[in-house]
């Protein structure tokens, strides 16, 4: 085999394919082997919190019954029952989660996603996504109210005419204006996709109640 230029560029394409296997593979371990993955707990803020708040104050009955107190605990519970129910409901199907450096998606979706976006419990598993049938849902936090959501999620043509999206009425006891926990989950953990970056789309009021209650 090592006496012919064939055998020689076969060894070679092996020996390069395993070393680039094995450094994709290793090279991010060592360079974030020191960095501690956050609970849901550590990732809650003041900006998720404005939206939880908004969610008790447009849905009280419905909150209250589901949660309780609009409390950090709570907003845990919350973004953890909704990451489960966005792997369950297939939301990674049509939306992915990672805005990449090229195309000038970063004018779309916001900044290109970085490391630190995802050292946390509720990107296990990663969702990265390659079909984009719907938005990216990267930095979605503050782009649209949580009436907005609870809309589109009850019957999605009502605020997006040519949306292809399913409804999902099992979120609500009736009506849009009824989300049940699933429902109320689910808006809490679109609401904290972003809320880590230094800036994002954000309604003024909203971020001002949560400034006075946080």
């Amino acid at each position: 085999m090592f006496e012919s230029k064939a055998g020689i560029l076969g060894i070679a394409g092996i020996g390069f394919f395993l070393f680039a296997f094995i450094s994709n593979v290793w090279t991010p371990i060592l360079m974030y082997k020191d960095v501690t993955e956050k609970t849901a707990e550590e990732v809650v803020n003041y900006r998720v919190m404005a939206h939880f708040g908004d969610l008790n104050r447009r849905y009280p009955e419905a909150f209250q019954e589901a949660f309780g107190e609009p409390t950090e605990e709570n907003c845990a519970a919350a973004l953890r029952l909704g990451r489960q129910l966005y792997i369950g409901e297939g939301c990674w199907h049509c939306h992915s989660q990672f805005v990449r450096p090229v195309s000038n998606e970063s004018k779309r979706w916001g900044p290109v996603s970085t490391a630190e976006e995802y050292q946390n419990e509720l990107q296990r598993p990663v969702m990265f996504g390659t079909r984009r049938v719907g938005p990216d849902l990267s930095h979605e936090a503050g782009r649209r109210s949580n009436d907005w959501h609870a809309v589109h999620f009850f019957d999605p043509p009502l605020v997006s005419p040519d949306s292809p999206m399913p409804k999902y009425t099992w979120f609500f006891d009736g009506a849009p204006n009824k989300p049940n926990k699933r429902g109320l989950a689910i808006i809490t953990y679109l609401q904290w996709l972003g809320t880590s970056l230094d800036s994002y789309p954000y309604y003024e009021q909203v971020n001002a109640d949560a400034e006075e209650d946080y």
